[in-house]
């Protein structure tokens, strides 16, 4: 095994997220979120365009050299599968690798609230999961996808840079598409899809403004569309999606989400208190009439009340989730402190844990 293959192999027998091989410095891996040094010297710009060029496929090495990065997905027999991100730098090639679970992990093995579940069972209309890089947005998605699979029939199809968890067929047909090597966008791509019969579409990010338009329109027309996006909360979601088009547009757009948008789902990841792992902290935001009528007057600033009092409907801001998970002793006050948003609500932990 390769020097590589056999780091990464040390990534997934860790439980770590990402491998960073970056030239000029020594290899480190994320662990329960930090980054830890596993090599004493620094690898040269040689070794590690070598590794990388090893593993890289023509296509891959043509982007790189035009583009100076380059995405794909890399597969290493009985060790998994990464996503990985190529790209040039001050002191060489750099190149970071995702570890992507062997299988998808099931929503209430990753602390999802049961409303998520519930969502799945939608017919149609936009549900976007949110956050940060790596904040778990893909595996969460993932695991929605095979609620889907599992208790219905149709079709399926994700469009993915790159292709990330491979679904196997249950009760659906899935048809998978990679951007770059299965279509040039994701706009491209999701116009093909009207034409293709789905009854789900996985967008893997929703990067523009012809992807955010098609999107939408497709959650109008009777399909379940599912995408993330990075934001933080449910109301900067909503205000990346309605700025994102022009002024004279936006109207209309409101009034497109206030019918189509089914719920949104924001997370973070955080560590646990037992130092093994992480786990996530969620707000969601379910579009009830109330819901329904802010998104339509475009008062997003109000959501943050709708969430706190739709309790019954399943929604949870996501500092109650942070708080839940104190209480349960899942994660250290500090922790949730460092993630609030109302970080005064949280100084009651502090003062008992000291």
């Amino acid at each position: 095994m390769s020097e590589l293959n056999e780091l990464l192999k040390q990534l997934v027998e860790k439980g770590g997220s990402d491998l960073h091989v970056l030239s000029g410095d020594p290899v480190r891996m994320r662990v329960s979120g930090d980054l830890v040094c596993v090599t004493d010297e620094a690898i040269s710009a040689k070794d590690s365009l070598e590794w990388f060029r090893d593993i890289m496929n023509l296509r891959n090495k043509e982007v790189l050299d035009e583009d100076e990065q380059v995405d794909f997905a890399y597969e290493v027999n009985e060790v998994g599968r990464f996503r990985v991100n190529i790209f040039k730098h001050l002191n060489g090639i750099g190149g970071i690798f995702r570890a992507i679970p062997s299988e998808v992990i099931p929503l209430e093995k990753l602390n999802m609230p049961p409303i998520i579940e519930s969502v799945c069972k939608q017919k149609s209309g936009l549900i976007l999961v949110t956050g940060k890089t790596g904040s778990g947005k893909s595996t969460t998605l993932a695991s929605m996808v095979d609620v889907i699979n599992t208790h219905q029939k149709g079709h399926i199809l994700t469009i993915e840079d790159p292709i990330e968890f491979e679904h196997q067929r249950k009760g659906c047909l899935v048809s998978q598409r990679e951007v770059s090597n299965h279509t040039k966008t994701f706009s491209q791509a999701l116009h093909s899809a009207l034409r293709e019969d789905p009854d789900v579409i996985l967008v893997g990010e929703l990067r523009d403004l012809e992807t955010m338009s098609l999107a939408v329109t497709a959650a109008e027309t009777g399909i379940l569309v599912l995408a993330t996006l990075h934001t933080n909360s449910a109301a900067a979601t909503i205000d990346r999606v309605i700025n994102t088009f022009p002024v004279n547009k936006q109207p209309q757009i409101r009034t497109m989400l206030s019918t189509s948008l089914r719920a949104i789902v924001s997370q973070q990841l955080l560590k646990k208190a037992d130092g093994k792992g992480r786990v996530a902290a969620v707000e969601i935001l379910i579009n009830t009439s109330a819901c329904s009528n802010i998104l339509r007057e475009g008062k997003s600033e109000q959501l943050q009340n709708i969430i706190q009092s739709g309790s019954a409907h399943g929604m949870q801001s996501m500092d109650s989730s942070l708080h839940n998970l104190v209480k349960e002793q899942i994660i250290q006050p500090q922790t949730a402190f460092e993630a609030a948003n109302d970080k005064g609500s949280f100084t009651q932990y502090l003062k008992k844990s000291t």
